[in-house]
């Protein structure tokens, strides 16, 4: 006897996975919407440390104003570009890379101060900026100190303070800056 039936009919329904679905993008709307109203942008502050005792930092820093170009170095950086007063520049500002590859900015100053003074000046006023001290002195034994600080724009940027002479009292030195060919 063979059973003779008609084939089963079953249909499936979409309903329950649109559901789901639909709950999900509710709750996701919610969701942001609860961010947007209990989290208010917050504006960045650009509030430099104050450093007390030392030498006090110049008004401006018009001295190294040629090392600021548009875009470059980047905002997080540009706070190293800061000299201390009585400072005046004895060369042009020197970019050796000359807009090929890495940013390169270097300029010859000098300062009515002792080499010490002005070393301990960039020590205190870039660690209080976020700069980390990674190298004192120099190959040919002169006075240096390098700092080191991420920039937003994915690079390391390097300062360096090289002291060249001191001569009846003042200061003679090099202050560069430039990005570091390593990314973060």
């Amino acid at each position: 006897m063979s059973d003779r039936r008609p084939p089963l009919t079953t249909t499936t329904s979409l309903w329950p996975a649109a559901m789901v679905i639909g709950i999900a993008v509710v709750m996701l709307a919610v969701f942001l919407a609860i961010d947007v109203i209990a989290n208010p942008s917050v504006a960045p502050t650009t509030t430099l440390p104050v450093v007390v005792g030392g030498l006090a930092p110049a008004p401006s820093s018009a001295v190294l104003a040629g090392c600021a170009q548009p875009g470059t170095p980047p905002a997080n950086i540009r706070g190293a570009l800061l000299v201390p007063v009585g400072t005046t520049a004895t060369g042009p500002v020197l970019h050796p890379n000359s807009g090929a590859g890495d940013y390169d900015c270097l300029r010859s100053l000098v300062t009515t101060a002792r080499s010490s003074d002005l070393l301990g000046f960039y020590s205190a006023h870039l660690q209080t900026q976020g700069w980390s001290l990674f190298s004192r002195g120099s190959a040919s034994g002169e006075p240096q100190l390098l700092f080191q600080k991420a920039g937003s724009d994915t690079f390391y940027w390097v300062v360096g303070i090289t002291v060249t002479g001191t001569p009846h009292g003042v200061s003679t030195w090099t202050f560069r800056i430039y990005q570091n060919s390593s990314a973060i």
